[in-house]
């Protein structure tokens, strides 16, 4: 990992992707001052990371670290006297920390009895017990059902409209899309783009992309190419770049002659721009 400039702003949610061996972890370890950087500097506020940053950082692992035979608050109350909450506060912290992630309900419900999405977000729970002011969330919803997954993703807007920041790593795109202010792709240890979705969409010139489905690719890529369009192949799917935004028959009437068996018009979305930026596929 060589030049690495992260910085996240205030009470953001920021993103941060890249494929497995990108460095993530690498970059939550040094956060959280499990690894020393070998230079540069790191600092929460204005506070250099050390083992008493450790104290304002809340960390939500891919893999849920629950006492299984314990109850929700037992679970709660163990983590809290980790961080030296006196008993006192440590009853209310932990009937707020049950009530945000809505499992008041649950409190004395042994983990091994919670559904998956219940235990993610006990997880949660137990990172803000300490109340913390950046909250690190490595692979939320990973897992998940469909249903599960939506309630972590209010959860995460909701602890950010609180004003908690928010890192999140995440390998679903539409997450990041979803609820991420901004986000840095990483790559062989380095940020190699940065910022919002509207201000990533600049790395691809295209108002609309489509995706077609012909038996005669070469023949359409021959025609697009003649158009100004630039084109890609995502997996199997070939695609064209719109410079603008056209109907369905204008399309259409472009590639006359060429046998189109389908066409599906997509926004620019962030798939794209990932694909794009970590030069993963292959173009023209």
């Amino acid at each position: 990992m060589q030049d690495l400039t992260l910085h996240i702003l205030p009470g953001e949610i920021y993103g941060l992707l890249g494929a497995n061996g990108a460095g993530k972890t690498t970059v939550i370890n040094i956060i959280c001052n499990l690894l020393q950087a070998d230079s540069g500097e790191v600092k929460i506020g204005d506070r250099a990371v050390s083992d008493a940053t450790k104290k304002i950082i809340g960390i939500v692992p891919q893999e849920n670290l629950l006492y299984k035979t314990l109850t929700c608050t037992e679970n709660l109350n163990f983590f809290a006297q980790l961080y030296g909450i006196s008993v006192k506060q440590r009853k209310q912290q932990i009937q707020s920390c049950l009530a945000a992630v809505n499992l008041l309900d649950w409190a004395k419900t042994p983990v091994d009895k919670l559904s998956g999405g219940m235990k993610r977000r006990l997880n949660m729970a137990i990172a803000l017990v300490h109340q913390p002011k950046l909250v690190i969330l490595d692979e939320p919803t990973t897992g998940l059902d469909v249903e599960a997954r939506y309630e972590i993703w209010d959860l995460i807007l909701q602890l950010q409209r609180q004003g908690t920041t928010i890192l999140l790593t995440t390998h679903l795109l539409e997450e990041a899309e979803r609820l991420c202010h901004r986000i840095g792709i990483l790559k062989n240890g380095q940020i190699v783009a940065e910022g919002s979705l509207a201000q990533l969409r600049q790395y691809i010139s295209a108002e609309e992309i489509i995706i077609v489905q012909t038996d005669e690719a070469e023949k359409a890529i021959a025609r697009a190419i003649e158009l100004g369009f630039n084109y890609r192949y995502y997996g199997r799917d070939l695609a064209f770049w719109l410079p603008e935004s056209l109907d369905l028959k204008e399309i259409i009437s472009l590639f006359e002659g060429i046998p189109l068996n389908a066409i599906s018009r997509q926004p620019v979305r962030l798939e794209y721009i990932y694909l794009e930026v970590t030069k993963s596929v292959a173009s023209g």
